[in-house]
């Protein structure tokens, strides 16, 4: 058996992963603003405690991560969304954990996990997203990554869809995540509701499930939820004209909305007037591993 991390811009999430790639005990958390002041040492005792717990129960051979941002040889380049940059997480962790570690990008994880598992292996062509504190994406073409070289690639998350926009944690304004992640839909729909951090995306989510034209916060919601859709069909249009994919998969705590957005962001794509090449259906598919996505792709 491996044991799979996913390490996000909001949570860290650990599971034993079997030989068919599934998943047979999992512990997560939340990482809150506090936290982020010292994020290496939340990582750290973290994953330590964990790992060092699953190891004295499972017979495990590697460990494997993924993380945001841009990764090499154990070293994390830089994650925008972690505050990190040249981290050496691999040599930090092993000093306590006596067994092989890998790292590798978190969407690629994903892909690979969706792609060998889940919602993307009927197709050959395909783009897939993770949609969370920032939006990542990988490019899947006959089961084979698309090879970018040294670097990781298909930081789709920082695509510019606004000139002069928001400015973005990786020092560039307009970035297509400042909009379209879920991070950035939560955080809208929390402010037009005056609600706090601690306000959970189950919660959220509750709420607009709750949402009816007899509601005082009618209007805000559908408001949050229409502008967040048309920012969202903005790049994944751009996606399709670029490699026109047979399907694109989406992962990420979007899976738990799928009913809230995915018909409307299909429909959106297709009439309005964005796509270069008529089409007369758009295969767009959530994430049938859910938000396990990462933690299996760590693994492959």
């Amino acid at each position: 058996m491996k044991i799979g991390i996913d390490l996000g811009g909001s949570h860290i999430a650990i599971g034993v992963v079997d030989n068919k790639g599934k998943i047979v005990e999992k512990v997560q958390k939340r990482i809150m603003k506090a936290e982020k002041a010292n994020i290496k040492k939340t990582i750290e005792e973290y994953i330590f405690e964990k790992v060092k717990l699953f190891i004295s129960e499972y017979k495990i051979s590697e460990v494997g991560i993924a993380i945001p941002g841009t990764v090499k040889n154990g070293v994390v380049i830089k994650s925008v969304n972690l505050g990190l940059k040249n981290y050496k997480i691999s040599e930090r962790l092993q000093t306590e954990i006596d067994i092989p570690i890998k790292i590798r990008n978190d969407a690629k994880c994903a892909a690979i996990a969706e792609n060998k598992y889940g919602t993307l292996k009927s197709f050959n062509r395909n783009v897939f997203l993770t949609l969370g504190t920032g939006i990542g994406g990988a490019v899947i073409i006959d089961n084979k990554l698309l090879d970018t070289g040294d670097l990781p690639g298909c930081e789709f998350g920082h695509i510019i869809i606004e000139k002069n926009g928001k400015e973005c944690n990786c020092g560039k304004r307009g970035c297509w995540e400042k909009y379209a992640s879920m991070k950035a839909f939560k955080d809208n729909l929390r402010k037009a509701l005056n609600l706090d951090e601690k306000t959970s995306g189950k919660e959220l989510l509750d709420i607009i499930r709750k949402n009816n034209p007899n509601n005082e916060k009618y209007s805000k919601i559908n408001k949050i939820i229409d502008e967040y859709i048309e920012y969202l069909s903005i790049g994944i249009s751009n996606l399709v004209n670029i490699f026109e994919p047979e399907a694109i998969g989406i992962g990420g705590s979007f899976v738990f909305y799928e009913e809230v957005f995915l018909e409307k962001l299909k429909r959106r794509i297709l009439k309005g007037n964005l796509l270069f090449n008529d089409r007369k259906e758009i295969i767009i598919q959530t994430a049938i591993l859910n938000n396990d996505a990462g933690i299996i792709g760590a693994t492959l």
